[in-house]
């Protein structure tokens, strides 16, 4: 989590998971854009199943320097102007990483009528201690070069709870890391070829879905994703179903794609029966890397199943331990019934 790794800059990331889950895969997958994919081989070449979580997290790349020595930026993947002020980055340069916050006119001088309103993106910049363009260009940041939150990864709640930056959607890559590792280092046997992507560059348009689906040529896709947990002040509870800590989710729409809907049944048939705690979820402001995959080649029957997670795309986000496992349960548990009868009966009329 504590990775640099924003849209587009994921090598180190991947790097790390590769590193990891070489000793776990039966072959090791990478594609053009940078998508990592780890294979498990069962006891048959087909269905391919498609496992995909995306490491990219939301950042910012810089714009400009002015001469004063500030940094402009652009947002890599979405965020909301409020999160944004008096938070410290971590920008890398060729000459290492520059810490930075993010900064704007200070209130104490603004017009009362100014105070009130949102201060947006394009009126912030980074401070990085500079005071000239040339002192910011001393310390190596130029144009173009990458930033990340500065969030340290900790436990809280006695253990209970994560906190820090990058789930969204680095969790969903370690869900299908560790089903991997879990079923080679148990020798569980599944009817499939296991495909598990840790993917690049959702949050700027799910592109690295699109080039892996094309790659694997999936049967059948679980995405692993987090997901809006509502338990939190100020939402109603229909504008987001999932709370932190009550199990699973398992998406039933969002923007990108209607799930194939034998295969939305199927998981949750499977959960039912290996008694995982499921909360079925809705996002209508928001997609994943299923909106590509499944529309891939002749088409692929997709499902999202989500970790809910508290505060995503800001700095600090939170989630439950015992949701990742639970999620790492499910997913183990649909790829041991992921056989061909069963998949091809996803698409059969």
């Amino acid at each position: 989590m504590e990775a640099f790794g924003p849209s587009g800059f994921e090598r180190e990331v991947n790097g790390l998971a590769k590193a990891y889950m070489e000793p776990y895969s039966d072959e090791v997958v990478v594609d053009k854009l940078g998508t990592v994919t780890f294979v498990s081989k069962g006891s048959s070449e087909r269905p391919r199943v498609l496992l995909a979580g995306h490491t990219d997290e939301v950042g910012f790349i810089v714009s400009s320097v002015t001469k004063e020595g500030y940094l402009t930026f652009n947002p890599l993947g979405g965020w909301w102007d409020q999160v944004l002020l008096g938070q410290r980055v971590a920008i890398r340069t060729n000459k290492g990483i520059v810490p930075g916050v993010i900064a704007a006119k200070p209130p104490h001088i603004l017009p009362q009528e100014e105070r009130s309103k949102v201060v947006t993106k394009k009126e912030m910049y980074i401070d990085i201690g500079a005071t000239s363009r040339e002192e910011a260009e001393e310390s190596g940041v130029k144009v173009g070069d990458p930033a990340v939150p500065w969030s340290p990864f900790s436990l809280i709640q006695g253990g209970k709870v994560a906190m820090g930056k990058a789930f969204d959607d680095r969790i969903g890559a370690f869900v299908l890391m560790e089903a991997i590792r879990r079923i080679k280092e148990g020798g569980v046997d599944h009817p499939n070829t296991v495909y598990g992507a840790a993917t690049v560059q959702e949050e700027v348009g799910l592109r690295g879905a699109t080039t892996i689906a094309h790659v694997v040529d999936p049967d059948v896709a679980i995405v692993i994703e987090v997901d809006i947990a509502g338990d939190v002040p100020g939402i109603k509870p229909q504008e987001a179903l999932t709370k932190m800590g009550k199990g699973v989710g398992l998406l039933t729409y969002d923007r990108s794609m209607i799930p194939n809907q034998p295969l939305k049944e199927f998981v949750y048939n499977v959960a039912k029966q290996a008694q995982i705690p499921l909360q079925l979820s809705q996002v209508s402001g928001g997609g994943t890397d299923a909106g590509r995959i499944h529309v891939s080649r002749a088409g692929c029957p997709s499902v999202v199943v989500t970790v809910p997670t508290r505060h995503i795309h800001s700095h600090v986000g939170l989630l439950s331990l015992k949701d990742v496992e639970n999620a790492v349960r499910l997913v183990m548990e649909i790829v041991k019934r992921l056989d061909a009868k069963t998949v091809e009966g996803f698409t059969a009329l």
